[in-house]
């Protein structure tokens, strides 16, 4: 087991992000799941190698970002639209009746939602400010990394450190979803969308360091909040010969994100393993993606 050293990266004394340095090595990444989605391009698997880097402990919190917001005034994406999508099990049972997205309606789109407010004007994150920040676009994330000095992880980056270690596991523990009937992470349970049980802790975000962390020291890899990775996406850029450091293709209209939500479910949206991957536009946010940092080395 792997037992990296804690770096601390300040930012103006304002601000603190906790990175784990990991060593780096040879891993098997991607997954060849018969019931994964064919359009995520998980497949084929293949030995890919990362050289050392160090990566968050856990996604950039609510407190944290609030920070960065305080010094540098920034507005991110979701303020500037004026709105963002909210899972409309959130919402209240009299919220008004908002656009919803076609064939996902459980995806509302919300007026003046936006990380400070994650179910719209009347919802705060005062309770929540060891939750992760959602309603982040990727050019948020990005910027946020940048002022901390650091930069937003690659996908197989991202990959490597979920998997702790494990080789070929679904999990960052193993192959069970619920080891002993233990709750790992935080997803859906229930019939999606209609009733959560809320088994597992939580309706919504859970705190950043929930759970118990994987072999590396990290928390959360898999299930509560999306993580944007610096990469472009592509479902057929992957390769089957070992790679050195793959960093995506050079371009592309969406990049990639890692680890599954508290909106996952078997029924619907088995991503929440950790060779699962999606996309999305850089410019889009909704109240289940955040992020984590990188940096070199």
């Amino acid at each position: 087991m792997q037992h990296p050293p804690r770096v601390v990266i300040t930012a103006s004394g304002l601000t603190a992000v906790t990175l784990l340095r990991l060593e780096g090595g040879v891993f098997t990444m991607g997954s060849e799941d018969r019931l994964a989605y064919p359009e995520d391009g998980e497949g084929p698997v293949r030995e890919v190698e990362v050289s050392a880097f160090s990566i968050g402990a856990a996604a950039v919190s609510n407190a944290d970002f609030s920070r960065f917001v305080e010094e540098t005034e920034y507005v991110t994406d979701a303020e500037r639209f004026g709105w963002s999508f909210v899972f409309a099990g959130l919402l209240p049972d009299h919220f008004p009746p908002t656009e919803g997205v076609l064939h996902a309606p459980w995806w509302r789109k919300v007026e003046d939602a936006n990380w400070r407010h994650p179910e719209g004007p009347a919802s705060s994150i005062a309770e929540r400010l060891d939750h992760p920040v959602v309603h982040v676009s990727w050019h948020d994330a990005d910027t946020y990394c940048s002022w901390v000095g650091a930069r937003l992880p690659h996908e197989a980056e991202s990959e490597f450190a979920a998997r702790g270690g494990l080789e070929g596991k679904a999990y960052p523990w193993g192959d069970d979803l619920e080891p002993g009937g233990e709750h790992r992470m935080n997803v859906w349970q229930g019939d999606f969308p209609i009733l959560n049980s809320s088994a597992d802790g939580f309706a919504g975000t859970a705190p950043v360091t929930s759970f118990p962390p994987n072999a590396y020291g990290l928390y959360n890899m898999t299930g509560n909040v999306w993580e944007w990775t610096a990469d472009w996406f592509h479902p057929t850029f992957r390769q089957r010969d070992r790679r050195q450091d793959p960093v995506g293709p050079h371009h592309g209209t969406s990049r990639v994100q890692k680890g599954g939500s508290y909106l996952c479910h078997h029924s619907y949206c088995r991503r929440y393993r950790v060779a699962a991957r999606q996309s999305s536009t850089p410019d889009s946010s909704t109240g289940n993606v955040g992020f984590r940092c990188a940096r070199d080395g």
